[in-house]
């Protein structure tokens, strides 16, 4: 007799993925909730096929009572299920941004400590419940379409092989293996906004609009993406031709205004940003790419902008020229 089917789906989605890391070491984060249990079991049962070497970690917060001996549970499973090596990593969460992004900054730097040392892929247990939250997210913060677009199920040595599996599998999966997955208190505290997401908005809308939502979130994610990696392609593509970037002193670097004008609103902004970036700047806001642009499309003989990262841009003589900015980038 096979699997059960929640059991089957889920292996399937980590064989397609581990196919995909070419038998690169993987590395499974897991917290001991219901989605990573399921990850873990899934992943060592189709690593072990697979002959590809895996190791599992999982990250104390230290932000609840009993955090250590919980994630020594995880742990002890993990040597169980025949991961080698099995991390526990205890992490000091700041308080930058909020309980949830101090956390997840925190585990993230973890997670990078990690495979950066044992030269890993992260398998990350994100499901498809995750990404509608996610675009929900995006769209209520109005932060642009990277960030509706949610998460990628590769994203650099990060790999999301559930993104397309509900929640309501893994937690089957996990009844089906005689899994006991530990509930996160913060899951359910309505203080945290993607809580509410779960329990109040996304059942709204899938009663207001007779079921799907959660599925047409994803598959929305996944089309906006596609989207924006031709679009990005194609200014990486122009980058060179269009911008012509030039060293013109010691850490200056200035483009052509005449280059930029002509190009659509979405591949000029893509533009601007590597161009900063080349000169040293951290990510940009909304509002800070629109000041940039502001020097190429709108100008008035406005001063300077200043940009996150040290950097600041001015526009003399038909030319953006980038520079280090003495207040260092703050906006």
């Amino acid at each position: 007799m096979g699997p059960a089917p929640a059991v089957a789906e889920l292996r399937s989605a980590v064989r397609a993925t581990l196919a995909d890391a070419r038998s690169r070491f993987v590395l499974v984060a897991c917290s001991g909730g219901a989605d990573s249990l399921a990850l873990a079991a899934a992943t060592a049962f189709e690593a072990a096929r697979a002959g590809i070497p895996a190791g599992l970690i999982t990250v104390d917060h230290g932000l609840q009572t009993g955090s250590a001996e919980r994630a020594a549970g995880v742990a002890a499973l993990g040597y169980e299920l025949g991961f080698d090596p099995v991390e526990t990593v205890r992490v000091e969460v700041g308080t930058a941004g909020g309980p949830e992004a101090a956390a997840r900054v925190a585990r993230y730097s973890a997670l990078e400590a990690a495979a950066a040392a044992l030269d890993a892929h992260v398998l990350l247990a994100h499901t498809l419940d995750d990404q509608a939250e996610t675009v929900l997210l995006g769209l209520g913060r109005g932060s642009g379409p990277r960030s509706i677009a949610g998460m990628s199920a590769v994203d650099g040595h990060y790999l999301r092989p559930f993104l397309g599996v509900r929640r309501a599998t893994t937690e089957a999966a996990c009844a089906a293996l005689g899994l006991q997955p530990w509930g996160d208190p913060h899951n359910s505290d309505p203080a945290f906004q993607r809580v509410r997401l779960r329990r109040e908005v996304l059942p709204l809308l899938e009663d207001v609009l007779q079921g799907g939502v959660a599925e047409a979130l994803a598959r929305t994610a996944g089309l906006l993406r596609d989207d924006l990696e031709a679009l990005d392609a194609y200014a990486a593509d122009v980058v060179p031709a269009s911008s012509a970037n030039t060293w013109t002193a010691p850490g200056q670097l200035a483009a052509d205004v005449a280059a930029l004008v002509p190009l659509p609103r979405a591949v000029r902004t893509r533009v601007l940003r590597a161009f900063v970036a080349d000169a040293g700047a951290a990510p940009l806001t909304a509002e800070r790419t629109a000041a940039l642009e502001a020097l190429v499309t709108s100008w008035h003989g406005q001063g300077p902008v200043n940009l996150p990262g040290g950097v600041a841009v001015r526009r003399e003589s038909g030319k953006l020229v980038a520079y280090p900015d003495e207040s260092h980038g703050e906006p």
